[in-house]
């Protein structure tokens, strides 16, 4: 465990934190999908979960130098489980603040969240076919990509994300 893990403190994201969230989303769509998103539809989309906790929750990584990444917890049913599915969406981790165990960190303490819900029965997460780099941090924490394909349809007709 790197230096910097140590010293990361994971709390939900808090509603000043919006700018900053919507950002890191222009970011991550540009980065990872090469979308540039409108800015305000970012940043009213960001609000939303805010506004409506039943969307979801957004988790931050903070360091001595601020917010260095962060991640969207979305909720879906299963019927099968008889509880709920977390997806983790919308992660990003600011360039300087990579490779040093910010998402590793996050993910550990979303993991621990969920274990101690007992109306929590997995996460799960999609991540753009292109991503190697992304795809192969999924593996090394214990996520397999093995078992579902994801499908969709946008209405808006952009991209293939959030």
């Amino acid at each position: 465990m790197s230096t910097v893990q140590h010293a990361l403190q994971f709390r939900p994201a808090l509603a000043d934190e919006i700018p900053l969230l919507a950002e890191f989303q222009l970011a991550m769509a540009r980065e990872t999908e090469q979308l540039r998103l409108d800015p305000a539809t970012v940043s009213a989309g960001v609000s939303a979960v805010f506004a409506r906790p039943e969307l979801g929750r957004y988790y931050v990584a903070h360091g001595g130098d601020g917010v260095l990444g962060a991640l969207l917890i979305t909720f879906e049913w299963s019927d099968w489980r008889n509880g709920t599915v977390w997806w983790i969406q919308s992660v990003y981790v600011a360039p300087h603040a990579r490779q040093r165990g910010v998402y590793a960190g996050l993910y550990r303490h979303i993991q621990e969240l969920a274990a101690a819900d007992p109306t929590v029965r997995g996460i799960r997460l999609y991540v753009d076919k292109r991503n190697r780099r992304a795809q192969e941090v999924y593996g090394r924490l214990g996520m397999n990509g093995e078992h579902y394909q994801v499908f969709e349809w946008l209405a808006d007709g952009e991209g293939t994300g959030d």
